[in-house]
């Protein structure tokens, strides 16, 4: 799956789903600042992307993960593995 359909799914469930302001998403952003997610959030967020992608994701994962750029990026690996 191409980085760009990626990025359009991921930000529009961010929208619709998260309440997220579409300027908001800036691709360097702080992911956790930007969305101020809590424990139930984040299983929210791995439930849509789940669903939406089709991938399994698990704590791990996000390690590393700062950046919306790096929330694109990991979800890039898992689909195209």
């Amino acid at each position: 799956m191409e980085t760009s359909v990626i990025v359009k799914k991921v930000d529009h469930f961010l929208i619709e789903e998260f309440e997220v302001e579409p300027e908001d998403i800036v691709v360097d952003a702080s992911l956790k600042d930007t969305l101020d997610l809590d424990s139930l959030d984040y299983v929210d967020l791995v439930v849509a992307i789940e669903a939406t992608f089709g991938v399994k994701l698990i704590g791990d994962d996000f390690i590393g993960v700062e950046s919306f750029q790096d929330f694109y990026d990991l979800i890039e690996r898992k689909v195209n593995i």
